[in-house]
């Protein structure tokens, strides 16, 4: 009976190092920001826009002139001709300025629908810039990363779309 406590005790410890191991991988600052950022394409991919809200700061602002409501405003009401949407981040790189991170890519959309999809995908697809996502860590949590800014100089978008 004593040798099952001591292997049941050893067994618990090991569980537990890892466990403590993967959380500590998880929630590295560099990692937080590369998921927060997929996660949030994926939520957009799936039209999802509590979801895609949820990942953004309050204090949100774009090199549009944007804030969090008209950003998902403008991204419903482009995205909602598309039949189905795919979003593609190619070469994502991660760079941190604790407590901000950056998140670069070039991002590239496919898709089917509307009469307006296709100008959409090939206006995206066309830019020679990465799409930058910068990211703030909100409290002493590792998880709590909220999107601060969206920058593609190459993007132009001039007047009201609606």
């Amino acid at each position: 009976m004593q040798s099952t406590f001591r292997i049941g005790l050893y067994a618990g410890i090991v569980v537990a190092a890892a466990l403590g191991l993967w959380l500590a991988q998880l929630w590295q600052e560099e990692n937080q920001v590369r998921l927060h950022s997929e996660h949030l394409l994926r939520k957009i991919e799936a039209r999802n826009w509590s979801g895609a809200g949820d990942f953004m700061a309050g204090d949100y602002r774009d090199d549009w002139g944007d804030d969090r409501t008209l950003v998902l405003d403008r991204l419903r009401l482009v995205l909602r001709s598309f039949a189905s949407l795919t979003i593609t981040a190619a070469d994502p790189q991660v760079r941190l300025d604790p407590p901000t991170g950056n998140w670069s890519a070039k991002i590239q959309i496919g898709g089917t629908g509307g009469e307006f999809v296709p100008e959409v995908v090939a206006r995206v697809n066309s830019l020679t810039e990465p799409f930058e996502l910068d990211w703030r860590r909100e409290s002493w949590a590792p998880w709590d990363w909220k999107l601060i800014r969206v920058r593609n100089p190459a993007l132009k978008i001039s007047g009201q779309i609606y």
